[in-house]
């Protein structure tokens, strides 16, 4: 039996996350959700074995609320994120607040979940960031800019934690179809999918979640400090 926590876990890939992990019944999966507690509450309607817990990821205060009750903790998956695109000049005053959501939260996570994983000298931690922290992206970088500091984060984090037996990788997704992308329309997702992926064809969070869970699982035992695209 194995013990997960997903942050972001009530939509998007996160909830496909705690979906893919709930599969095995004898794990349990703690789904931390900000404001969609109905989501949040029909996974656990489907799966008894998930748990949501309610936390907002930019309040350390909050955070610790949810790890009150965590005492092992054997994968741990920050899919916990917001997009932000525009021109750089309209966006630049908005980083600080960015970078709080989709970096610091996966900062105060890990404040919290790092002794556990230590203590125990085992576990698995999977970053979600971005292909475009990868390769950046016109109009969004400020993003694009927070994805590579997650990705920073787990290479560093990777070589820190390694003698203590826990693994960590980052892993890097393009299009999926999400409430992030819905914003889109159909001709700017086919215009997509055409120029800027092989398969000619946007991911779906099942697909995104697939390989979540294979780098939290043991069979990824030789696996850290690796950015993982899940671009097509």
């Amino acid at each position: 039996m194995k013990a997960y926590l997903v942050t972001g876990g009530s939509r998007g890939i996160g909830a496909a996350v705690c979906r893919r992990l709930a599969a095995r019944a004898d794990d349990r999966v703690l789904c931390v959700y900000n404001k969609s507690r109905a989501a949040a509450e029909a996974l656990a309607a489907q799966f008894p074995n998930i748990t949501p817990i309610q936390a907002d990821v930019t309040s350390p205060e909050s955070i610790e609320r949810a790890f009150s009750a965590v005492t092992e903790l054997d994968g741990l998956a920050l899919c916990a994120g917001e997009a932000l695109s525009g021109l750089f000049q309209d966006m630049a005053s908005r980083w600080r607040a960015h970078f709080d959501v989709n970096f610091g939260g996966a900062v105060s996570v890990l404040e919290r979940a790092v002794p556990i994983l230590v203590r125990q000298k085992s576990g698995s931690v999977v970053l979600v960031s971005s292909v475009h922290g990868v390769h950046g992206a016109s109009c969004e970088s400020i993003y694009s800019a927070g994805k590579s500091a997650i990705i920073g984060l787990g290479k560093s984090l990777a070589k820190e934690l390694g003698p203590s037996g826990v693994r960590v990788n980052i892993a890097a997704p393009g299009w999926i179809d999400t409430d992030m992308t819905a914003a889109f329309s159909a001709e700017e997702r086919r215009v997509f999918a055409q120029n800027e992926t092989s398969l000619g064809r946007t991911g779906t969070a099942d697909e995104a979640a697939e390989v979540i869970a294979f780098l939290l699982s043991d069979a990824a035992s030789y696996m850290t400090g690796q950015v993982v695209e899940i671009s097509g």
